[in-house]
C-alpha cells in the first residue's frame, strides 16, 4: 500500500479536522522513527496516518473494530498488527511500539503548543514538555506514567523520545496549523 493510498483512506474515514492532524503528527513521528531505526519510511508513515482510521465510527471499538476493513483495503499484516498494537493490546513488533509511544506523546505535545503564548509549536522544547509532564493538572487525562513506559518498551530514553517526536511536529508545522 503506498501513502497516497492510505493518506486518501484516512482523509474519506476522518471528517475533523483535528483528528486529521492528530494523524499527520502521528505520521511525522512514525517517519522519524523509521529513519532512526533505519526501516521503511513510507511503510510506517503509513501506519501512522492509518492508525486512527476508524475512531469516528467506532471510538470505543477502535481499532479492533477497523482490522477487517483494513485488511480487505489490502494493508499489509505488519501494518495491521501495528495499528492494533497501538491500541489496548500489548505492542510486540518494533513498528508497534513506536505507533503506540508516539500516538500517546503527541497529543500531549499538541497540548503544550497550545499552552504558549504564540501557540506555536516551533517554540516548544524537550524541557517545556518535561516541565508540563510535573503539572497534574495540566492535560490530566493523559496517564504521564504511560508515555514514560511506551518509551521505555520502545528502548529510547524518554528526553530522546520527546525530541524526536518534537522535531518531527515541528516538520509538519502548517500540517497541524501549530
Amino acid at each position: 500500500m503506498t501513502y497516497e493510498e492510505a493518506h486518501k483512506i484516512m482523509e474519506e474515514n476522518l471528517k475533523n479536522p483535528n483528528m486529521r492532524k492528530h494523524c499527520y503528527s502521528v505520521e511525522a513521528g512514525m517517519r522519524a522513527y523509521a529513519k532512526h531505526f533505519g526501516e521503511d519510511e513510507e511503510k510506517w508513515a503509513v501506519a501512522g496516518i492509518l492508525h486512527d482510521f476508524d475512531y469516528e465510527k467506532w471510538p470505543e471499538e477502535h481499532p479492533v473494530r477497523g482490522e477487517p476493513m483494513l485488511r480487505e483495503m489490502g494493508v499489509p499484516d505488519d501494518i495491521v498488527q501495528a495499528i492494533q498494537e497501538h491500541g489496548y493490546i500489548p505492542a510486540e513488533s518494533l513498528m508497534g511500539k513506536a505507533l503506540k509511544a508516539v500516538d500517546r506523546l503527541s497529543g500531549f505535545v499538541v497540548a503544550v503548543a497550545l499552552v504558549r503564548p504564540d501557540k506555536k509549536i516551533g517554540t516548544v522544547e524537550v524541557k517545556s514538555v518535561k516541565k508540563k509532564m510535573k503539572d497534574k493538572a495540566f492535560a490530566a487525562q493523559i496517564n504521564r506514567e504511560d508515555l514514560v513506559k511506551c518509551a521505555e518498551d520502545l528502548g529510547v530514553p524518554f528526553d530522546e523520545h520527546v525530541g524526536i517526536v518534537l522535531e518531527a511536529m515541528k516538520g509538519v508545522s502548517d500540517k497541524l496549523g501549530l
